[in-house]
């Protein structure tokens, strides 16, 4: 299976971009914003820890581990449900025990807290799962479409069963680039939405208002509700990556608003 020159070269520039987006977003914005590292590296440091460990290994327990859950998630509804729960209810536990500490540790009033701290932390929340979620991964594709193109990926894949080597030689042969085209957007999308996010959780701590966690949690999860519907093979993927980039057009226009004064930002 070999992957053509064109799809490899959109995929590899697609990756790029991702890759550079919130590294060039906090330079940019570090100066008029005032960020301090630390809050960016908290941003990081949660969706690693909530996302990438927690949520995964409660999937894993309630999804397989589990026969009694496993066979009651198995229902598309109850899959639904719990799809869009369990993202909303881990990243966003997260993101209020940090966000809290955060306001703890500058050691002023709520109210004055500078609106840089959570632009600084939703571009670490976001930029550790472009890199996580998306950068990563497509790298491992581009090597193997790499390997394959040069008729070495058969000997690479030697230690893997013969359905998981049958497996990634069927994917690559869906690569192409809209492919490329469509993994850039739904990743920037995400971006735009953990910016959202944290805006929201930031605004309602400040404010003091005990919903806000409860609030943000089915925030998340109805953001989740085209993936999980995508997932349970309940809605196609076309018209969830349309739903997903208007919804983040709209969002970013937002987020210019609210932050386009910064000393000024409420």
């Amino acid at each position: 299976m070999l992957v053509e020159p064109l799809t490899l070269t959109c995929l590899s520039l697609a990756t790029l971009f991702i890759a550079a987006l919130p590294i060039v977003l906090y330079r940019r914005l570090r100066g008029p914003f005032g960020f301090d590292w630390r809050d960016t590296v908290a941003g990081i440091a949660v969706f690693a820890l909530f996302a990438m460990v927690i949520e995964r290994v409660a999937n894993a327990y309630l999804l397989g581990g589990n026969p009694a859950t496993a066979a009651m998630l198995h229902d598309p509804l109850y899959f639904v449900v719990y799809g869009a729960l369990m993202a909303g209810l881990c990243e966003e536990s997260g993101r209020y025990l940090a966000m809290t500490m955060l306001l703890r540790r500058k050691g002023i009033a709520r109210a004055d807290a500078p609106p840089g701290t959570a632009l600084a932390y939703g571009i670490g929340h976001g930029g550790a799962e472009a890199w996580l979620v998306g950068v990563l991964v497509q790298v491992q594709w581009i090597v193997f479409a790499v390997l394959a193109n040069r008729g070495e990926l058969d000997e690479h894949l030697s230690n893997l069963p013969v359905e998981s080597a049958m497996r990634i030689h069927l994917l690559l042969g869906t690569l192409s680039p809209t492919f490329a085209g469509i993994f850039a957007l739904e990743r920037i999308s995400a971006f735009v939405f953990q910016l959202m996010f944290t805006t929201l959780m930031w605004r309602g701590l400040r404010a003091n208002w005990h919903g806000i966690l409860p609030l943000a949690i089915v925030v998340h999860a109805v953001c989740d509700l085209p993936a999980v519907f995508f997932q349970a093979h309940l809605l196609s993927l076309i018209s969830v990556d349309i739903a997903y980039v208007v919804a983040a057009i709209v969002v970013a226009g937002a987020l210019v608003q609210i932050y386009r004064r910064p000393a000024q930002t409420a």
